[in-house]
């Protein structure tokens, strides 16, 4: 049986329609996701200033280090409870989110090539008795277009230079069941 040729041009039409749908589809990932360990080996923290209990360290990360991997390293070496951040430096690749209140989880946006970390910044605090890190960046590409949300992922080239605060008191995080994110509870 042959078919019409208005039936193949539309079978041709739904089929690269549904390719370019599966191609593009969008990643989206939970707000709860915790950081992947093990995967910045090169980064150096030296104490920078002790002031009463609370401590400034400049951590430098080296070429291949993940950010969040390392972060969640030094909360966890150094027992942080609580903490703020801010960073420059650059990155080979970045992921990074914006909150979808609808889905409830962030969809994923990837810059794959060489960009300047124009800034970063978070802190730390404690979920379920882990130390946990929430980032927000912001990366400008070879045009100087800045690209940035919640950080997910970004691995260096050449450094990243982060100065970090660590507090006495404990910041404790806990779940909303309402947007199905971690969020602050200073009460805690």
């Amino acid at each position: 049986m042959k078919l019409k040729p208005y039936f193949t041009q539309a079978f041709i039409t739904l089929t690269l329609l549904f390719a370019s749908a599966t191609l593009f589809a969008q990643e989206y990932l939970p707000a709860t996701n915790a950081a992947k360990t093990g995967r910045s080996p090169g980064v150096k923290v030296k104490l920078l200033n002790e002031q009463g209990r609370a401590k400034t360290y400049v951590l430098v990360f080296a070429k291949g280090d993940e950010v969040l991997s390392g972060l969640t390293e030094f909360a966890q070496k150094y027992n942080v409870r609580s903490a703020s951040f801010t960073a420059i430096g650059d990155a080979t690749s970045c992921k990074f989110g914006w909150f979808d209140k609808v889905k409830k989880m962030f969809k994923v946006i990837s810059l794959n090539e060489q960009a300047e970390i124009t800034s970063m910044i978070g802190d730390m605090s404690v979920i379920n008795g882990k130390p946990s890190v929430h980032a927000h960046i912001n990366v400008a590409d070879q045009n100087g277009n800045v690209h940035g949300g919640h950080l997910i992922e970004a691995f260096i080239y050449p450094t990243l230079e982060v100065m970090v605060t660590v507090y006495p008191a404990t910041l404790q995080k806990q779940y909303n069941a309402e947007s199905n994110i971690n969020l602050l509870h200073p009460e805690l």
